[in-house]
């Protein structure tokens, strides 16, 4: 089972003394407790099978915070807890459980979220903003959807049969201490 949900709530960072609740709670709604929902309704199905694979997109937002709006931060942050705190318990009835952390895509998802911080860019300036500034490969390498769904397949599959409890961070790099946006390489 694939849990894939995520809204991104209010983009813009403000101080936390003014954190709009009522978005943070919507977002948590989202994101959190369905993944959650996600892993109990799974099991329910997989414990007395004694076998399975569930799988929850966090985002690398959730392994770093700052990069963007703590909200989203905060509620991709908690599916990787739920993920890690349910491992244990359903291992032992043959289902594991893990997270894909993705860094950004320029999906229409991931667009949208950016067009809220860069009002005034282009969808193309956006593009290239997650595409070069956001990315951390050489040599032409952006990340793609086809990227996550690979890493999808691996942890679904026979190959990764003792991987449990873990969150694939798929970002070329970026959580080991860079930034968000990059600036350009020398030529």
């Amino acid at each position: 089972m694939y849990s894939h949900v995520g809204v991104t709530g209010r983009m813009a960072k403000h101080p936390v003394g003014s954190l709009d609740l009522a978005d943070f709670d919507r977002t948590m709604a989202t994101n959190a407790r369905s993944a959650v929902a996600g892993i109990k309704h799974a099991a329910r199905v997989m414990v007395p099978r004694r076998s399975g694979c569930i799988i929850c997109t966090a985002s690398t937002a959730g392994v770093l915070g700052g990069l963007i709006a703590p909200t989203y931060s905060i509620s991709k942050a908690a599916v990787i807890a739920a993920v890690r705190s349910f491992a244990g318990e359903l291992g032992r009835h043959g289902v594991r459980v893990n997270a894909i952390s993705p860094h950004g895509i320029a999906t229409q998802f991931g667009l949208r979220g950016l067009a809220e911080l860069f009002p005034e860019a282009s969808q193309e300036e956006l593009r290239r903003v997650v595409e070069t500034g956001m990315n951390e490969m050489g040599g032409g390498t952006v990340l793609e959807v086809e990227d996550i769904a690979r890493a999808a397949l691996y942890l679904a599959s026979d190959e990764a049969r003792y991987v449990n409890g873990h969150n694939l961070v798929v970002d070329g790099g970026c959580t080991v201490g860079k930034g968000l946006i990059n600036p350009a390489p020398a030529q």
